[in-house]
């Protein structure tokens, strides 16, 4: 089965940089606005059959549960949670998508694509989407250890690299609705002109006043 991880800060630290576009208490309700349009996006997905938030918090556990989703509580850092929660979750025959949760804008049509170049690379191997800060928005593996977990600053670079060293057939796609992850106000503006649909966090963006960013 084919399954799909979705990473989360904790509600009190995630978006520690939009908080010059935000008050402070409105940051939790973006985060979950955020993750419930990447959870929307990915049930859209035929080829995933299976779904998980991993997240250090309670509450967005309970989100993701609310929305269709399984929630995968882990205390360590991005990488190591992410690891764990694979080798605990993902099946390893399968293939598994890791989307970045602030990625609001994913559409259904492009991580479809992403298995879809899968395939034409034989069914094993990676395929990743970038987002325009240089960092992995998605990246799909089969078998999902294939490629080591490498999100943070620049990891698009990164997982490049280890499926070079590890010889693994590796493919990149530019998607349009993949390529902002939302964290600055910038970025705000971004994804209002973006194609992706984001609808819940287009609707928070204004009922907050911040539409007219675009």
């Amino acid at each position: 089965m084919n399954s799909a991880l979705v990473p989360v800060k904790g509600l009190a630290a995630g978006k520690s940089r939009l908080r010059g576009a935000l008050a402070r208490e409105k940051l939790p309700a973006l985060t979950l606005a955020m993750l419930g349009d990447v959870l929307e996006a990915l049930r859209g997905v035929e080829a995933i059959g299976r779904i998980g938030v991993v997240t250090p918090d309670a509450a967005v556990c309970d989100a993701a549960k609310r929305a269709g989703a399984e929630g995968l509580l882990r205390g360590e850092p991005l990488n190591p949670a992410l690891d764990a929660a694979a080798a605990d979750w993902a099946d390893p025959a399968g293939a598994l998508l890791v989307v970045l949760g602030d990625v609001a804008g994913a559409a259904s049509a492009e991580l479809a694509a992403l298995f879809e170049a899968l395939d034409d690379l034989g069914g094993r191997g990676a395929v990743l989407a970038p987002a325009r800060d240089g960092g992995s928005a998605a990246l799909l593996r089969r078998p999902p250890h294939i490629v080591p977990n490498c999100f943070g600053a620049q990891s698009a670079r990164a997982h490049r690299e280890a499926a070079r060293q590890g010889g693994v057939s590796f493919r990149q796609l530019e998607l349009p609705s993949l390529a902002i992850d939302l964290d600055c106000r910038e970025d705000i503006a971004a994804l209002l002109q973006s194609p992706g649909p984001a609808r819940r966090t287009r609707a928070l963006l204004a009922e907050l006043g911040l539409a007219g960013d675009a």
